[in-house]
């Protein structure tokens, strides 16, 4: 009997029947750290549980300050406003990327410029800034995508260079280190994420990081209500509104801090069994790294599949059969200037006037998205051995099976 007919999605026997580890996964510590929270804390303005999350986060992740924010999406949005984006100022973000990194841009009442991607590294694509820089151009938003960091020193020269500001969107990059240091504080400030999906979790929530004391009071005075911090209660010089944090999202989130580490060990140990195996495998591409790297996060393991090594089968086809095996692979992102949100309402968005994103076509996020990307959520990575080796076993026979 041929590999072909042994695939599940042939009448076959998967490799795989038990599920991956749940996420988002409860611990004593998060358990303790939300019953003392219950019992002792405010649970809102003024929590010491608030407070104690944003001192150890600045901490965990190599910066002066940090901010809680009610979500990724509010942070994004509380940091363009900081950074002092105005109605019609243009911010260049990679087209390759949650919708919440271009509709904080609009939120902002400005406007978002794709930028194409790295195909070794699916990050924005440094090279091609200085053409997209324009006078109308504030801020440079890279994403560090699955947890690998983006070029972040060659993006920063760009930015000093021209006058502009650098925000990471380090939503999916907690832990992750460039040149020793961990992200989000390289620029003017970056910012993270603690959806259910995500490395650290608490159901919602978010955080900005920054070593610019004036930028993070700034952020504070968007995301609460336009106070001015050390001012008084009811003193107000922004529009903001209430992006604040409650105690409890923080408390969960302060106890994982202590088990980052652990995690992110067990991750590390899974994703090189599965880098070792596929970089053997002909027409598997692996995400590669850029030389300041020195740790990747792994919220997400992604790879490339090359359809011109397995007899023109398409991604979908790989991504079925790898399902059928037992291996919850998806396609990931489409690119977002296609998403129906930009197809434009002037009278909903008069600062867009002109702008035309349906003649966008960036190619290599295209042919990424369209036909290349297979995406694996980092709870696959937080298995065994075994587990790990499952996956393995399952993408060399549904290779061996494409290949006869």
């Amino acid at each position: 009997m041929s590999d072909k007919s042994n695939l599940q999605i042939n009448g076959g026997e998967p490799v795989r029947t038990k599920p991956f580890p749940s996420w988002p996964r409860p611990t004593e510590a998060m358990k303790k750290s939300l019953i003392h929270t219950l019992e002792n804390e405010r649970w809102g303005i003024g929590s010491a549980a608030v407070e104690q999350f944003e001192r150890k986060f600045a901490d965990f992740h190599d910066s002066q300050f940090a901010l809680a924010i009610s979500t990724g999406t509010a942070a994004l949005w509380v940091s363009l406003k900081a950074a002092g984006v105005k109605a019609g100022d243009e911010v260049i973000v990679p087209a390759y990327t949650f919708v919440g990194t271009a509709t904080a841009v609009l939120m902002a009442n400005a406007v978002p410029v794709f930028a194409d991607i790295d195909e070794s590294t699916l990050n924005m694509d440094p090279a091609l800034l200085d053409d997209l820089i324009t006078d109308k151009t504030k801020v440079v938003m890279p994403v560090h995508i699955a947890g690998n960091p983006a070029e972040i020193t060659a993006i920063k020269q760009i930015c000093d260079r021209h006058g502009i500001a650098m925000i990471e969107d380090a939503a999916q990059a907690h832990g992750t280190e460039w040149e020793g240091r961990k992200v989000g504080a390289f620029g003017m400030g970056g910012i993270f994420s603690f959806q259910s999906s995500k490395n650290m979790t608490a159901g919602e929530g978010g955080a900005i990081i920054s070593d610019d004391e004036e930028f993070i009071n700034k952020c504070f005075s968007y995301q609460n209500a336009g106070r001015v911090r050390e001012g008084d209660w009811y003193e107000h010089d922004h529009l903001g509104g209430n992006f604040r944090l409650s105690a409890f999202p923080a408390a969960l989130l302060t106890a994982q801090i202590e088990s980052m580490e652990k995690d992110m060990a067990i991750r590390d140990a899974n994703a090189a069994i599965l880098d070792s195996g596929f970089e053997k495998i002909e027409g598997l591409e692996l995400l590669q790294k850029y030389p300041g790297t020195t740790r990747v996060s792994h919220h997400l393991y992604i790879f490339r599949y090359l359809k011109k090594y397995f007899d023109e089968k398409s991604r979908e086809q790989f991504l079925e059969a790898l399902n059928g095996e037992g291996i919850p692979v998806y396609a990931g992102y489409v690119p977002l200037y296609r998403e129906r949100l930009f197809i434009v309402n002037r009278a909903e968005y008069p600062w867009l006037e002109g702008v035309d994103f349906e003649k966008i076509t960036l190619p290599v996020t295209e042919r990424i998205a369209d036909e290349e990307a297979v995406w694996l959520r980092q709870n696959c990575l937080l298995g065994s051995e075994e587990d790990a080796m499952d996956i393995l076993q399952a993408v060399e026979k549904v290779v061996n099976a494409f290949s006869n």
